[in-house]
C-alpha cells in the first residue's frame, strides 16, 4: 500500500502544480460567478444610461400613461409630424430623422393599438432596445387601455370607475399549484417541481462532465508514460495493479480538489462581486420575510404580489432541499462513477500507443455516458417510471440517473441498491482492468483489437 500512496502522490502533485490546473481552477470560478452576476450588472449598467424616447401617437390617448423614470424620458412629437388635412402623420421623416438627434428610440402607436383584444405599438431605434425599456412602455400603455375599457364598460352599466375596477379584480382568478410532500409521519414540506428539475439536471450534467474529463486524463497519463518508455522504470519497482490504482485515486483527488476551490471561489468571488459592484441594490429585498410583507400591499399593486408570491414559493422551495444529502450524494456518485470509468480508460490507455488508436474502444465507454444524458431528460419529467428506475440503478448510468432522481426524493432501499451496485461493478471493473493493463502496459508496436483483449483477460 506504500508504494500505491507513492504513485498517488506523484500524480497528485504533478497535475496540481501544472499550469493548466491552476489556470483552469481560476477560471471556473470566475465564469461561474460571471454568469451568476454580470446580467444584475448589465441590467444596472442599462437603467443607468440616459434614454430620451421621441413618441408619436396617433390616438392622442397615452400623454399620461407613458411615466417619466430617472432614465427613460418620453417626448411627444406627435404635432411636429401631423400631416393637416390628412389626418395622417409622416412616420417616414421621423425615422429618417431619427439617426440625426440625440433620441434612443422613435415609438410609434398607431390608431389600431387601441382597437381589438391586442394592439400593437412599434419602437424604432439604431440599436436592440433592452428589455427594461420594452417592459416599462408594454406595461404603461397596458395598464392606460385598461383604465379606459374598464371606465367605459361603467359608463355603459351605470358603475363608478372604481367600483368597476374593484368588481374586476374581485373575479379575476388566478390558481398558484402549491406543492408539498408528505413523510410517513404525516408531516409536510413545500416543494417546487422546477426547483428539482434544474438541480437535478445540474447535479447529472455536472456528473458526466466529470467522469469524462478526469477520466481521459487518466487515459492520456497511461498513454504518455507509455509512450515516452518511463512505464517501464516504473514497473521494475511496482507491480501494474498498484501502478494502475495509484494513478486512478491520484487523479480522483486532483478532482475533487478543483471541484472543492470551484465551490469555496465561485462562493467568493460572488460575495466580493456583490459587495463592491451591487452594493446599491438592496438584495434583502428578496428574502422570503420581505416577500411576506409585500404579499400584504393594496390591490393596486395585484401584479406586484403574483410574483412576490411566485419568489416567496421558490425561496421556501430552496430551503426545503436537504442540500447536505445532495451534496454527499453527488461527492459518492462523482467518485464512484469516476472510479468506474477510469479503471475502463486506464485499461484503453495502456492498450495502445497513442490517442488515435483509442477510437475504437471510445465507444462501449462513452456510449452508457451518452445514453445516461438521453435517459437524464426522460427522467426530469418522470423521476418514479420504470425507465428511470432501472437506469438509476444499473452502474453505468446511475451515477448521472440517480443523482436527477436525488431532488425528487428516493426510496432508501433504490438508493442502497443502487450504491451497493456501482461498488461491486467498480471493484469487478478495477480487476477486469488490472487484467489488461498488466499485459498492454508494456506491449509496443501492435493493433489491438477486442479478441486480443479477451486473451488478455483470460491470461493467468
Amino acid at each position: 500500500m506504500s508504494k500505491i500512496g507513492v504513485i498517488l502522490r506523484r500524480e497528485y502533485v504533478t497535475r496540481v502544480r501544472k499550469k493548466s490546473f491552476i489556470i483552469m481552477t481560476i477560471i471556473g470560478p470566475v465564469l461561474f460567478a460571471a454568469l451568476m452576476i454580470a446580467p444584475v450588472i448589465l441590467m444596472k449598467l442599462e437603467g443607468d444610461e440616459q434614454k430620451n424616447i421621441a413618441v408619436i401617437d396617433e390616438t392622442r390617448m397615452f400623454d399620461d400613461a407613458l411615466i417619466n423614470t430617472e432614465f427613460i424620458k418620453f417626448d411627444f412629437i406627435s404635432d411636429d409630424y401631423y400631416l393637416p388635412g390628412l389626418a395622417d402623420y409622416n412616420l417616414t421623416r421621423a425615422k429618417n430623422e431619427l439617426k440625426y438627434s440625440d433620441y434612443y428610440a422613435l415609438l410609434y402607436i398607431p390608431r389600431t393599438a387601441v382597437t381589438g383584444g391586442r394592439g400593437t405599438v412599434q419602437m424604432f431605434s439604431y440599436k436592440q432596445p433592452n428589455m427594461g425599456v420594452k417592459m416599462h412602455i408594454a406595461n404603461g400603455i397596458e395598464k392606460h387601455l385598461e383604465d379606459i375599457r374598464i371606465e367605459k364598460k361603467g359608463l355603459d352599466y351605470g358603475i363608478e370607475v372604481d367600483d368597476m375596477r374593484n368588481i374586476l379584480r374581485a373575479i379575476n382568478s388566478k390558481i398558484f399549484v402549491q406543492t408539498l410532500t408528505l413523510d410517513d409521519e404525516g408531516g409536510e414540506k413545500e416543494t417546487s417541481t422546477e426547483v428539482a428539475m434544474i438541480l437535478g439536471y445540474l447535479c447529472g450534467f455536472l456528473i458526466y462532465l466529470f467522469v469524462f474529463m478526469y477520466g481521459s486524463q487518466v487515459m492520456r497519463g497511461v498513454i504518455e508514460e507509455k509512450t515516452n518508455r518511463i512505464v517501464e522504470v516504473i514497473i521494475s519497482s511496482v507491480k501494474p495493479f498498484q501502478l494502475m490504482l495509484g494513478k486512478i485515486v491520484g487523479v480522483a483527488m486532483v478532482g475533487l480538489t478543483q471541484f472543492i476551490l470551484w465551490v469555496v471561489l465561485t462562493f467568493g468571488f460572488v460575495t466580493v462581486a456583490q459587495s463592491l459592484l451591487l452594493k446599491d441594490i438592496d438584495v434583502s429585498m428578496l428574502s422570503p420575510a420581505t416577500l411576506e410583507v409585500g404579499a400584504e400591499l393594496s390591490a393596486e399593486q395585484s401584479a406586484t404580489d403574483d410574483q412576490m408570491i411566485k419568489l416567496e414559493s421558490v425561496f421556501s422551495a430552496i430551503q426545503s432541499i436537504d442540500f447536505v444529502l445532495v451534496i454527499t450524494m453527488f461527492l459518492f456518485y462523482f467518485i464512484g462513477g469516476y472510479l468506474l470509468y477510469a479503471a475502463m480508460f486506464a485499461a484503453v490507455g495502456s492498450a495502445v500507443d497513442n490517442e488515435t488508436d483509442t477510437q475504437q474502444f471510445m465507444l462501449p465507454i462513452s456510449l452508457p455516458l451518452i445514453l445516461g444524458i438521453i435517459v437524464m431528460i426522460s427522467t426530469i419529467n418522470n423521476p418514479g417510471g420504470s425507465l428511470s428506475y432501472w437506469f438509476s440503478i444499473i452502474p453505468f448510468t446511475s451515477p448521472i440517473v440517480m443523482m436527477v432522481r436525488i431532488p425528487f426524493g428516493v426510496p432508501l432501499a433504490d438508493v442502497i441498491l443502487s450504491m451497493s451496485l456501482l461498488i461491486i461493478s467498480f471493484v469487478f471493473m478495477t480487476w477486469l482492468a488490472a487484467k489488461i493493463y498488466r499485459t498492454g502496459i508494456l506491449m509496443y508496436g501492435k493493433k489491438v483489437n477486442y479478441k486480443e483483449l479477451w486473451k488478455w483477460i483470460k491470461y493467468k
